[in-house]
């Protein structure tokens, strides 16, 4: 039996809702490596860049991937009631800076990302797994217009909040922070969902002597993600004074493949929405003081090395990509 309760050789189904950004891209990766997992869509919003530059980073992904028949949605270009952030300052004026990146080989896909995900959710028979690591805007407004939804995710995994810190401000994590009403929403909405914050996917630093070994895999993905490392670690030297990378996004994704990374605890998370000081934080009740229901499953810790392994791993399966269809 797998960890989810499966069959060993049982193909499980996953939607990734992101903003691309470099630790979305390696997570976009980490997915397509997975065996027993299949990708049957990438759903895209505004955040860590414009919505334009983001929908183009998922295909530019993909494109370097081989893997251009995996399809693309462009979903919000803005939070549900504020103006947008975005975090140039983090991931370049691309949103994606660092490789030399071809033109995307395939383009977005009609559809409103927000459409396809209700319709793809009600119409796929068995519960699909959800990893968001942007803001949360798309899978908001999907169980905003239809709640019942919620049933159809069997697993939510969220890249945002954290426990203790913040990065956009003292308080609030980037992701949270640029949709909270959407957040308030997705955490109140009754799925099965794991928080992977800063103050865990700041344990899993990539150190800057491991980029190397990750480019002598080989390929163009391996080339892509070292360049993409090496553009990303100059930000966390500076504001951080980290010897290496911590791919957040990429965290939270690895924890669906293999759940015994993470070390959580079931807790009570509320979104403070209205705080002069403290807009976007995620309220973690560790002590049960609220007497609130809890409604996710915390990341306090992570195994680092493990994660370490799966990603490099990962990237050895895709360093060759497979021939044209």
């Amino acid at each position: 039996m797998s960890a989810f309760g499966g069959e060993e050789d049982e193909i499980r189904r996953l939607v990734i809702d992101c903003d691309p950004g470099h630790d979305d891209a390696i997570a976009i990766l980490v997915a397509l490596a997975q065996p027993r997992w299949r990708v049957d869509g990438i759903t895209v919003v505004a955040g860590n860049q414009t919505l334009d530059k983001t929908v183009r980073n998922a295909l530019q992904v993909l494109t370097v991937a081989g893997r251009t028949h995996v399809p693309v949605y462009a979903g919000m270009d803005r939070p549900l009631v504020r103006d947008l952030v975005t975090a140039e300052h983090v991931h370049g004026e691309s949103g994606l800076e660092g490789p030399a990146l071809p033109e995307p080989g395939v383009k977005a896909q009609p559809e409103h990302a927000v459409d396809w995900l209700a319709r793809h959710l009600r119409e796929a028979g068995a519960p699909i797994d959800v990893a968001a690591v942007g803001p949360l805007t798309n899978l908001a407004l999907v169980l905003r217009r239809e709640p019942d939804l919620a049933r159809s995710i069997g697993r939510l995994v969220v890249m945002g909040g954290a426990v203790g810190e913040g990065n956009i401000t003292p308080s609030a994590e980037f992701n949270i922070f640029v949709d909270p009403e959407a957040a308030a929403i997705v955490f109140g909405a009754g799925i099965p969902l794991t928080m992977v914050g800063l103050d865990v996917t700041h344990q899993a630093l990539l150190p800057r002597a491991e980029f190397a070994a990750i480019r002598a895999l080989g390929g163009p993905v391996p080339e892509m993600v070292a360049d993409l490392l090496d553009y990303f670690a100059g930000f966390h030297q500076q504001v951080y004074a980290f010897d290496g990378v911590p791919i957040h996004d990429a965290c939270a994704v690895a924890a669906l493949f293999e759940p015994t990374l993470l070390t959580t605890r079931r807790l009570r998370v509320d979104v403070e929405t209205r705080g002069q000081f403290t807009d976007g934080r995620t309220v973690c009740d560790l002590w049960g003081v609220t007497g609130r229901q809890p409604n996710a499953e915390v990341a306090v810790g992570i195994d680092r090395d493990g994660f370490l392994d799966l990603l490099t791993a990962s990237l050895r399966r895709l360093a060759t990509p497979p021939a044209p269809a």
